[in-house]
């Protein structure tokens, strides 16, 4: 069994868990100030490493919860046991389980599943990108102003985040941005074509890892939202989209970045 089809046959299998935990509309805990984790998160991650542990055991995994393994080997998995915590712990439908696995520096493979929608992408460095067995690409669209885009905000603090004037310029000069809560059904979507880009700051390696290997292997562009390559471990926000809208966005990122806003803000 290849290291793809393994880490189906996990996210599946920790998937199901996870649904019979949404079933039960379990509590939650917090973790610092504001994160949410649940049980099921837990449960989950433990299914998720002992089962790697058990294929892999030389391997490294670095996980969410903290339940990962190190050891010298060159390959790594990266481990969300449930992306989406805060959608889960009010039972709103957008969460998944995600996995990739970086070997000596790259990602070669990757999961996300979305067990309320049974929906499995999958990639492979080289092999394309896939929803459900079948052969995924990004969207066509070539200008911004046709596009339609999704980001993500830290929960409490999101508006003291310098994401809300990048969100509000994008926002205005695109069809819409959406916020589903769920960074690797973010880049799932862009790879499949329900959304044309992505963007975000300060994820952690298990919420982009698999999913930016999706949007490469789907005919999609991911770098650092200054246009630099983007680095799985180092870089602190990502833009993913379909190629053609890649220059268009930096461009409009850059302004930003300058204070420079192509669209006033409204006066209240």
């Amino acid at each position: 069994m290849s290291y793809l089809e393994t880490a189906v046959e996990i996210a599946r299998e920790a998937g199901g868990l996870v649904s019979r935990y949404l079933e039960r509309r379990i509590g939650y805990q917090t973790k610092g100030e504001f994160d949410l984790v649940t049980e099921a998160d837990r449960a989950s991650e433990k299914l998720v490493v002992e089962r790697l542990r058990s294929h892999f055991p030389t391997h490294n995994i670095v996980a969410e919860e903290g339940g990962g393994h190190q050891s010298a080997s060159e390959y790594r998995w990266f481990v969300d046991p449930l992306d989406g915590t805060t959608n889960f712990a009010h039972g709103f439908p957008y969460f998944n389980v995600t996995l990739g696995l970086e070997r000596a520096g790259e990602i070669v493979a990757g999961v996300v599943f979305d067990p309320t929608r049974d929906e499995l992408f999958t990639a492979e460095r080289g092999a394309g990108a896939y929803l459900n067995n079948r052969r995924i690409h990004v969207s066509t669209v070539a200008r911004l102003a046709d596009s339609l885009g999704s980001t993500g905000f830290p929960s409490r603090k999101r508006h003291h985040n310098v994401n809300i004037h990048f969100y509000y310029q994008l926002a205005m000069a695109s069809h819409g941005v959406r916020r589903t809560g769920s960074a690797a059904i973010d880049l799932a979507y862009v790879a499949c074509g329900r959304l044309d880009l992505y963007w975000e700051f300060g994820l952690k390696p298990w919420d982009w890892a698999a999913g930016s290997l999706l949007v490469e292997e789907a005919g999609g562009r991911v770098s650092d939202m200054r246009g630099a390559t983007h680095s799985v471990t180092e870089s602190d926000h990502i833009l993913a989209d379909n190629g053609a809208l890649h220059a268009e966005t930096l461009a409009a990122f850059a302004e930003i970045f300058a204070g420079k806003l192509r669209i006033p803000l409204p006066e209240i």
